[in-house]
Formats: structure tokens, sequence, C-alpha cells
């Protein structure tokens, strides 16, 4: 299946709408903002397909206009079912001067046999906020489908004024790779990253107050460094997908209310 989801946001009165949207099967998209009058438009990511099938080629392009502020939120966990070609996504978003974007995605689940690639290409202009997160799980685990997908590709390129500045790639190809040992997950089976980018922050607050957050959680391996540009990267590796999408939540707040 090829589908397609387009958004454009726009300003009206300091407040963001959905200008324009365009999906196909088996995309869905609605607006859940609650409160009208706050400058954030909340949608949600629907599909009505059960997950990710051989062959599927999804694209997902956004954009926001100047100073335009969008949550985009999804649906349900991203199941990758069992392959023998593959399948592929490539997602765009186009942030024009001043604009925000918050992206917390549910976690992808690769199941047994999966083949997947995914390129996310993100484009800042003067003056954006962002903050990208990300969840990878080794299968089904209570199924005993630990690192039995074929391969998982995921490639990350954010971009400030058209020059790369951050590029994030994961490829886990469990046959070739030991992935639980020491310099890839060290025992872990699931990892989540999140991207924070915002002009001027206070890098040592916002670290001493996420890691104050973080080292209370058990079982969980973290770390926060600086981004190349005004920002943070935080990695987290652990055995449970609800406390990691927790957690990216939570640091996500606290670095959101700098927004």
């Amino acid at each position: 299946m090829i589908a397609n989801l387009h958004i454009h946001a726009a300003l009206r009165e300091e407040r963001t709408y959905l200008k324009k949207s365009y999906f196909s099967p088996p995309f869905k998209l609605a607006d859940i903002t609650e409160n009208r009058r706050e400058k954030w438009l909340h949608l949600m990511q629907m599909s009505s397909s059960p997950g990710i099938l051989d062959g599927d080629q999804f694209h997902i392009k956004i954009e926001l206009d100047e100073n335009c502020h969008l949550q985009l939120h999804t649906q349900s966990y991203q199941r990758l079912f069992s392959m023998k070609k593959g399948a592929s996504q490539l997602m765009e978003v186009f942030l024009e001067k001043g604009a925000s974007f918050v992206y917390l995605p549910h976690p992808g689940v690769p199941q047994e046999n999966s083949i997947f690639m995914t390129k996310n290409k993100i484009y800042l202009s003067e003056g954006c906020e962002l903050i990208w997160g990300e969840i990878i799980t080794c299968g089904r685990k209570l199924n005993g489908e630990i690192f039995k997908f074929s391969k998982y590709h995921a490639v990350t390129e954010v971009f400030m004024n058209n020059r790369l500045k951050i590029k994030e790639n994961i490829c886990l190809i469990p046959a070739e790779t030991e992935l639980q040992a020491l310099g890839m997950l060290e025992g872990f089976t699931h990892q989540a990253s999140l991207i924070f980018l915002k002009n001027d922050i206070d890098s040592a607050s916002l670290i001493e107050k996420a890691s104050a957050y973080l080292i209370n959680e058990p079982d969980i391996l973290f770390g926060i460094t600086s981004a190349p540009e005004s920002g943070l990267l935080v990695r987290l590796l652990g055995n449970k997908s609800e406390q990691l999408l927790d957690a990216l939540k939570i640091i996500a707040k606290i670095f959101k209310d700098e927004f």
C-alpha cells in the first residue's frame, strides 16, 4: 500500500489552525485540541490498518507557517508485521521562522521477520523550537519475540537553515549483531531518544531537572548531552515500552515549559 498524509498549519489571531490536510488510506487525522484559546494545535495521526505490512510505503509531510505551534500525537503502537521484501516510511517536517513542533510517537514494535526503513528529515528556520522523540522495542517481548525481526533502520536528519546539524542513524540487524552486548544495548531490550532544540536555553538547569527525575526511575540507563546547536539530546535504555514513553513525555514537559 502506498499512503500519504499531508498537514499544513497556519496562524490566525495568534492561534494555530489546520489550514489544509490530505490523507489516503489507511491514514486518518483528527483535531484533538481541547482548549481552543491556547496557541497550540493538537492533531492525532490515526490508521485504519492494524500495522505496517510487507510492501507498504508511507509518506508524511508536515508544514508549519511562521510562529505556528503544533503537537502531533499518535493513536497507538506502530506494529511491523512479518515481511519478505520490507516496508518504508518517509517523514518530512518543514518549520518556518518561529514555529514549534512536538512529536512523541508511540513505540515501534517490529515483529518476527519484519524489515523496516524509516527516514525523518526535519527542516528548521530561524527561531524554531523542536521536541522529537522515538522509541524502538525488541518486538513482542511477552510472546518471546526478542530481537526476532530481520532489520530495523531509522535515520533522522535535522537541518537548520538548510545545513545539516544533527544526524541519527540506527541500524539494527539481530542476525549480524549481538544487540544486547557491551557497547550496544548492554542487556536492555528497549531504547528511546529525544531531540530538543531551542535558542538561548539554560542547558545546565534543564539537564539537572531531567536527571533528577530519571535517576529515580528504576531499571533505566540514561544520558543527556548538549546538541550541536542550542538544545539537548537524550538517550534512554530500558525494558518496558510504557515506562520509556512516560519518561519521554515527562522530560518533554520539562523542556516544553521553556517554549
